[in-house]
């Protein structure tokens, strides 16, 4: 790294360290989840350095706070104030079990906004841009603070909740809007059906498309459908929690690589079976801890998304916070093993996307002998003239890129699902 990067991160980890013990002392009066955790013991509530943090302080497992929710409902006990000191409720998805609720101090929510308006920043997005955000705006933090944030930047902000896709479109074009908030799958499903509708997209004042929710803003054949699909407009890609906030945003001079927003978290990236930090260029489970978010903090907790650990200032735009080289990987408990083949879906639809031509795909896994097997659907364009060129190249690159012979078929128009939160293009097939 060179010195003045080193200089910088090490002012950096000065002021995280500060951060740090300044929410272990909150925490340590008041917060009976992270009391109980840790019991008595004094010497886990204060540290020297954060080397010492890591090797001392235990990982807050998701299981422990989802227990501690079911035996102490509504809001469980990794409250460190009294409950008239919070004013936001958000909850999780559920989609590994029951939903999830969070609460935010006005302090912790105020420091959610901030971050997001950092990603505001690093997207060079300002007062003069105009906001849609294509969400229901249900319970998930997200699309609150998202909205939120922007709109106390002073930009002018429309929600897209209950409206259809065709409809969304129209008041995207009526209000000249700027900057499209959404996921992935939903940006490529708007311009599909702009596409099939007829919207001059050439003309759109649309200029950026800021993206979440899946690994596909970091993937270079989504980022690329996405700018056949929006052409006057470029994809920025960032990622968060509802139990940690907005967490990363796109490098601004590096398409691909994530930023930890470092003055709010401190991230660790650790082999998921030895727990042991992993070398610069290997992959690995990102640990956050929540300095900014007291009220209901989490430390050094197992996020389960897959990552790599990139060298301070491979990026280039040269600044000192921790790099996600290729964004968010995927989950680490999303990998299947395939005739002996490591196999993650974020590979899958890199492979997919760069084909060209595919509209909806869908990966079924089945088994045959107590062995993993896959097979992919694939939904092309209505007037694509040959599908079957398509499911060759798709098959092709599945067996060249991954060494697998994965059969490939295609489906009718508009017979596989849509998605406009994260998408679920992986089931299991039936019998």
């Amino acid at each position: 790294m060179p010195e003045d990067n080193l200089a910088a991160r090490r002012e950096l980890e000065a002021r995280q360290l500060a951060l740090l013990n300044g929410l272990l002392k909150e925490v340590s009066a008041t917060n009976a989840f992270y009391r109980n955790k840790l019991g008595d013991d004094r010497n886990l509530f204060s540290f020297e350095s954060l080397e010492a943090f890591r090797s001392r302080f235990p990982f807050t497992e998701k299981s422990e706070w989802v227990g501690d929710q079911e035996n102490h409902p509504p809001y469980g006990t990794n409250l460190t104030y009294p409950l008239d000191r919070y004013i936001r409720c958000h909850q999780t998805s559920g989609t590994s079990g029951k939903p999830m609720r969070w609460l935010d101090t006005r302090e912790s929510w105020d420091g959610l906004l901030d971050d997001w308006r950092q990603v505001y920043r690093a997207a060079e997005l300002g007062r003069e841009d105009r906001f849609f955000f294509a969400f229901s705006f249900g319970p998930f933090l997200g699309f609150w603070t998202a909205f939120e944030a922007a709109l106390r930047q002073g930009s002018f902000c429309l929600s897209g909740g209950s409206m259809t896709t065709e409809v969304r479109l129209q008041a995207m074009k009526d209000n000249h809007i700027t900057a499209l908030v959404c996921t992935p799958t939903y940006a490529l499903r708007l311009g599909e059906t702009a596409n099939e509708q007829g919207f001059d997209r050439q003309g759109s004042s649309l200029r950026k498309l800021v993206v979440a929710g899946e690994p596909g803003g970091s993937l270079a054949s989504v980022r690329q459908c996405l700018a056949e699909l929006w052409p006057t407009a470029t994809v920025f890609d960032h990622h968060g929690m509802t139990e940690t906030g907005p967490v990363s945003f796109q490098c601004p001079a590096s398409p691909g690589m994530l930023h930890i927003i470092d003055t709010s978290y401190l991230a660790e990236i650790v082999d998921p079976e030895t727990n042991q930090a992993v070398d610069y260029g290997e992959k690995g489970e990102l640990i956050l801890t929540t300095l900014r978010r007291a009220g209901s903090p989490l430390i050094r907790y197992r996020t389960g998304d897959l990552v790599e650990r990139a060298l301070p200032g491979s990026c280039g735009c040269g600044r000192e916070e921790t790099i996600l080289a290729g964004g968010i990987i995927g989950r680490c408990d999303d990998m299947v093993v395939v005739r002996g083949v490591n196999v993650y879906p974020s590979a899958v639809d890199e492979i997919v996307r760069h084909a060209g031509g595919v509209i909806e795909y869908q990966v079924q896994m089945g088994t045959n002998r107590s062995l993993v097997e896959l097979s992919v659907n694939i939904e092309t364009a209505a007037n694509e003239p040959d599908p079957s060129i398509i499911v060759r190249n798709v098959e092709s690159e599945l067996r060249r890129r991954l060494g697998l012979r994965i059969p490939v078929r295609s489906v009718p128009t508009n017979s596989l699902p849509r998605f406009e939160m994260k998408a679920r293009r992986w089931v299991r097939s039936q019998g």
